[in-house]
């Protein structure tokens, strides 16, 4: 097989890969029963809020139905953070893969 066979093959079952790909799902770390995104507390808040008592945020988004946050704690703690996009309940803390904080119940 010549050359550019090859790379037209592998460039073939490259792509039957991303078509038959499944979406990304959550991480499964933790999920939110939230609601209607309309009755949701606007990330841009809980950003703000968190900002205010010390964090600082690298990025955020929905997963799971819950707000995650990657930032660092006023601790100085870079951590990845789960909250309630309603309440905006802090509900799991992890470091580095291990978990530091989880709501009870």
């Amino acid at each position: 097989m010549k050359f550019s066979q090859a790379l037209m093959a592998v460039a073939a079952a490259t792509a039957m890969q991303v078509a038959t790909a499944e979406p990304a799902q959550a991480t499964g770390k933790i999920k939110c029963e939230a609601g209607p995104q309309s009755g949701w507390v606007s990330r841009e808040k809980l950003e703000a809020e968190l900002k205010a008592k010390g964090w600082k945020i690298k990025k955020s988004k929905v997963d799971g139905g819950c707000y995650e946050v990657y930032g660092t704690t006023p601790k100085g703690d870079r951590v990845e953070a789960y909250f309630h996009p309603v309440t905006m309940e802090k509900l799991l803390v992890s470091r580095r893969g291990k978990v530091i904080f989880r709501k009870k119940g």
